[in-house]
């Protein structure tokens, strides 16, 4: 459905979101009620650490990183010295199927995915973090290896951009890629210590996600910002309404009735996806498709009360 929404995103307009990409951070030193504020005893829970230098025992030193092989090689007590990593992979995937070629109010959802993923890309290349991600649709799962470069960030938002301007040009696609397809190239891309965050309107969410959610989750960290449209949540319908998805076209009922069952269903479907990533801790980020994505994303990160899945 298009009522003055912005249809496609163009990668100017992507890369002119990098000024904007300030007032949140996706480091631990998080404000004191932020989402991932207490979520990381360190920058990778502990385990982002990278091998200094071998030097000789002080006193204070922990003797579990003592090196024995070395301190009996030079006859003195030697230890290992480590250093927390300064970048980690970052992976974003970005969902550009055709359910999210909606928008009621300011832009598609498919722009507001291209959006926060240039958002979050600028934001982690400016945090000394290595970029890379996942764009797909229903016939693609496009893969850009994770480098801390703003090439390599030109060319997820790049293939962002071509997927969705194909959502304006085509009826939907024939292909059978889904949500599920792209989480298993993640699973094979994120061995550890990343940090995926997944862009999408959930479409498709079932169990199988739950169990490629919690194989990701065991060894990275993992964020969800959900993409939703206003409408999406909430209709009334009028004489005269029609609605089309998918090449099926239907008159949308009139009445109180109708508007009930549409906001019964939305809240089921949303108490469904809390269902799925409830038992993960995994943070759940809701972004409209009404109201620009840079000030959501500050408020959401500095929020007093953030809704969690």
């Amino acid at each position: 459905m298009r009522t003055g929404a912005q249809i496609t995103a163009s990668i100017d307009e992507l890369v002119r979101l990098k000024a904007e990409a300030r007032g949140f951070s996706f480091l631990p030193r998080q404000p004191v009620h932020s989402l991932l504020s207490g979520r990381h005893a360190s920058r990778l829970r502990g385990r982002g650490l990278s091998f200094e230098e071998l030097r000789r025992y002080q006193p204070g030193d922990d003797v579990h990183l003592i090196d024995w092989r070395a301190t009996a090689r030079r006859g003195a007590a030697h230890v290992r010295v480590y250093d927390e990593e300064r970048e980690r992979p970052v992976l974003l995937v970005v969902d550009q199927r055709f359910p999210m070629f909606f928008g009621s109010r300011r832009a598609m959802k498919s722009v507001v995915a291209a959006e926060a993923a240039a958002l979050a890309a600028w934001r982690t290349l400016d945090g000394g973090d290595r970029i890379g991600g996942i764009v797909f649709n229903e016939e693609e799962v496009v893969e850009v290896r994770p480098h801390r470069s703003a090439a390599r960030a030109m060319v997820l938002l790049q293939e962002t951009v071509r997927l969705g301007q194909r959502l304006a040009s085509r009826h939907p696609a024939e292909g059978k890629v889904g949500l599920n397809d792209a989480l298993q190239a993640v699973h094979r891309m994120a061995r550890h210590d990343c940090l995926v965050v997944l862009i999408s309107d959930l479409d498709g969410v079932n169990e199988d996600t739950r169990r490629l959610a919690m194989e990701i989750a065991a060894h990275n960290d993992v964020l969800i910002v959900l993409v939703y449209d206003p409408l999406g949540a909430s209709l009334q319908g009028h004489p005269g309404m029609r609605a089309s998805d998918r090449g099926q076209e239907w008159e949308i009922p009139a009445g109180a009735q109708f508007r009930t069952a549409f906001r019964d269903a939305f809240a089921a479907k949303l108490d469904e996806w809390r269902e799925v990533f409830r038992a993960l801790k995994v943070p759940l980020l809701p972004i409209s498709t009404a109201e620009p994505v840079a000030d959501q994303l500050r408020g959401l990160f500095g929020a007093a009360q953030i809704p969690t899945a």
